[in-house]
């Protein structure tokens, strides 16, 4: 195993503010720690940074020393691209920080922030930006890929809030993207991934959002096929104000889930409703549910946004064995419900899943070619999660996930949400989820890493002339 001699692992440390940390030294093994631990890698060395300054070092020492560099944001990354055996690990978690201004409705987030900060400081003030269903998910990534969540529906992707970046290059230089400032940098940064630079901070639009809606309800698996024959009718043609995604799972033994419901496996909706919920206008919104068949389990009520942020967290921790593929998705034809049923009733464990994400409403209200995310006539984004804590389940679950995937593929539009692409899909892959921005963002990558410095993420190698 490759490694940096002493004398130049000191020299790093002297020229951080940020710590470094190398095998054997207290600390390294839970830095090097991720999300999805499926994912098990040593890099030679983990430094984390404080500032822009610290990023700036730690790219000129990666150069220098021909190190392979890998970036942390909140190290959610599905295939674990921000941990690579042998490299160095440029850290943005010490860069975890919100300022929020109310007046403008806007927040300057720090590059190793998770959205549960942003939710946090953002929410005290009634404002939020649309971003994610967990809270402990990187901003920095989810950014980079697009981001949709809850409020994408209403507000659009998280991308389409995003007015400015602030960017360490591979050169060192820094810079601020936005639309009038390294414009091409700006769009390709907004779905392009961590393909183009460092981002050290981002500036979002916020809405405001204070409670919502949340509405869980569940129907027997039994009923996918009526349930999902209604959603695919019904949702798209709902106010922006409602949103739901779909899912298949196993009941889990926790709140809201009363126990005679606990372990059965189910299809279901959350919902998050953005609406006046004055009166009785949350339980007027979703009557609807008892349409396609009687649900086992339906709640409704107010919540804080970021309880619904957060509702997730517990269910899914860190430390879990993950694999996960997606696609998206412009219908949900019978024979794509088929699919959906016969790898409902076979899920492999309690928590493996699939999801459904909304992504119509304001996302195709912003032109095709303004941003590189190349999906604005999509209805859905899917993702299938094999998902269980237990290390020896990892063949398991990831063998339903391909196999399901490999049969519901031919029903999809081609390409994926570059943050539900897997650890093992092919370059061509990559270049079906940009489809006709791949060339422009390939231009973009000469012109701002003609050596692909960048290239542990999803990768765009840059253009040749």
């Amino acid at each position: 195993m490759g490694g940096i001699n002493g004398p130049a692992l000191e020299s790093l440390r002297d020229a951080l503010r940020g710590p470094v940390l190398a095998p054997g030294d207290p600390g390294y093994d839970e830095a090097r720690s991720i999300y999805n631990a499926m994912i098990d890698r040593r890099p030679a060395a983990i430094a984390g940074c404080v500032d822009v300054a610290d990023v700036r070092t730690v790219l000129s020492f990666a150069q220098d020393t021909g190190l392979e560099l890998a970036v942390r944001g909140g190290g959610h990354s599905g295939p674990g691209l921000c941990l690579v055996d042998d490299a160095l690990m440029l850290d943005l978690t010490p860069m975890r920080w919100v300022d929020v201004d109310p007046q403008a409705s806007t927040a300057r987030v720090g590059g190793g922030s998770q959205l549960g900060d942003l939710d946090h400081a953002a929410h005290t003030f009634g404002l939020a930006t649309p971003g994610g269903i967990v809270s402990t998910t990187g901003v920095g990534g989810l950014t980079l890929g697009g981001g949709h969540g809850h409020l994408t529906r209403r507000y659009g992707l998280t991308i389409d809030n995003l007015l400015s970046a602030d960017v360490v290059l591979a050169d060192g230089s820094f810079v601020t993207a936005s639309e009038d400032d390294h414009s091409d940098l700006f769009w390709a940064l907004r779905g392009g991934g961590g393909n183009f630079g460092v981002v050290t901070s981002f500036t979002f639009r916020l809405h405001p959002v204070d409670a919502v809606g949340l509405g869980v309800t569940v129907w027997p698996v039994d009923r996918t096929r009526e349930v999902l024959q209604w959603y695919r009718e019904f949702l798209p043609a709902a106010p922006e104000e409602l949103s739901g995604f779909f899912a298949l799972l196993t009941v889990p033994p926790a709140p809201p889930f009363p126990e005679p419901v606990h372990g059965l496996k189910v299809c279901g909706v959350v919902w998050c409703y953005t609406a006046d919920l004055e009166g009785d206008r949350l339980e007027k919104a979703l009557t609807v549910v008892n349409a396609p068949a009687p649900p086992v389990f339906h709640f409704a009520g107010p919540v804080p946004y970021p309880v619904l942020q957060g509702m997730f967290d517990g269910l899914m921790p860190k430390g879990l064995q993950w694999y996960w593929r997606g696609d998206f998705f412009d219908a949900v034809p019978d024979d794509a419900i088929a699919v959906h049923e016969k790898y409902g009733h076979n899920l492999p464990t309690g928590l493996s899943t699939m999801h459904l994400y909304p992504i119509d409403g304001a996302t195709r209200r912003v032109d095709a070619d303004d941003t590189a995310w190349a999906y604005r006539h999509a209805t859905w984004s899917g993702v299938i999660a094999g998902i269980d804590p237990e290390p020896a389940n990892a063949g398991l679950v990831r063998q339903w996930c391909v196999d399901y995937w490999s049969d519901l593929h031919p029903y999809s539009m081609g390409g994926g949400y570059i943050n539900f692409l897997g650890e093992e899909e092919s370059a061509g892959r990559v270049r079906d989820t940009f489809g006709g921005h791949y060339d422009r963002l390939a231009a973009i990558k000469s012109a701002y890493d003609p050596d692909n410095f960048f290239h542990a993420n999803q990768n765009i190698p840059p253009a040749t002339s």
